[in-house]
């Protein structure tokens, strides 16, 4: 196998998916603008090279994929609100930006890059159109950090056509470690409380599982999949959280009594995405 390069590699997810990589047997290239004796260590343990690049910078980019044959991009500023409003936007599309076409100048096999959820219309302020919300209710972004993603699929689609390098987006939900779910019960008292992505999460394990299966999967061009847990976070049956909070929206297919209303079914079918881990192995009702 040829190395992936791991953008992003030292926060949340980028350590989960990298140490999936290293377990299927694939050579990792951990990048991150943090690096410090701590991440040094914990790359150290993994038996994977770690470099310090900031991926704002062209050249920075074309140095760290110069050595990989793959990409799996998740560095990015992470959610709406943590920095203004512009900040997010130019700091994330200039990543996005310039890792894309470091892939296209060293002619790479595949990059896989982190979208979002908020591509779809979150928060769901203003009610989704349908439920289970699908591929199809793109692109409807309503922060700056969801219009980086939506610019970045954008410039994808582009780079892909251009280069023939095949582009794999992955439009993640709320990711959650194990150590999260301990919150899980505070959320069920209101449901309004995490209406804003339908109720929606995913495990950190299955991310890093379709990024895996992202750079093999029988795809061609920029391709965009919606990647969440198997069911909500909630311990009520969706259709009724739905019916209470949006009372207005559709149900298009009947639904699993805890089922996502996130529809994973094209990860599904064409990633072979199948999500396995869930708050429920972890919380006692």
């Amino acid at each position: 196998m040829s190395t992936v390069a791991v953008t992003g590699a030292t926060g949340k997810t980028g350590r989960v998916v990298v140490a999936e990589l290293v377990e299927q047997g694939y050579k990792v290239l951990a990048v991150d603008v943090a690096v410090g004796p701590a991440e040094r260590a914990w790359a150290s343990g993994l038996g994977v090279s770690l470099m310090c690049a900031d991926l704002t910078d062209y050249g920075q980019a074309v140095d760290a994929l110069s050595t990989v044959g793959s990409v799996v991009h998740l560095a990015n500023i992470p959610a709406p609100g943590l920095y203004p409003a512009p900040h997010t936007l130019t700091t994330n599309t200039a990543m996005n930006d310039n890792v894309f076409l470091a892939a296209a100048h060293h002619k790479l096999d595949r990059v896989v890059w982190a979208s979002s959820e908020t591509t779809l219309g979150l928060p769901f302020d203003v009610p989704p159109h349908y439920a289970p919300v699908d591929e199809g209710h793109y692109p409807h972004p309503t922060s700056t950090y969801a219009l980086s993603k939506v610019l970045g699929e954008t410039a994808a689609e582009q780079i892909a056509g251009w280069s023939g390098i095949p582009f794999v987006a992955l439009r993640l939900s709320n990711v959650h470690l194990v150590e999260d779910y301990a919150l899980v019960p505070g959320y069920w008292s209101d449901p309004h409380a995490r209406k804003w992505n339908l109720w929606g999460y995913v495990d950190a394990r299955d991310v890093a599982q379709a990024c895996r299966l992202g750079l093999t999967a029988p795809v061609t061009g920029a391709s965009s999949y919606v990647v969440a847990a198997a069911d909500t976070i909630m311990d009520r049956p969706s259709a009724d959280l739905l019916a209470e909070v949006f009372p207005g929206v559709e149900l298009t297919r009947e639904i699993g009594t805890y089922e996502t209303l996130l529809s994973v079914a094209r990860a599904r079918e064409v990633l072979g995405y199948e999500p396995r881990h869930s708050w429920r192995d972890h919380v006692k009702g």
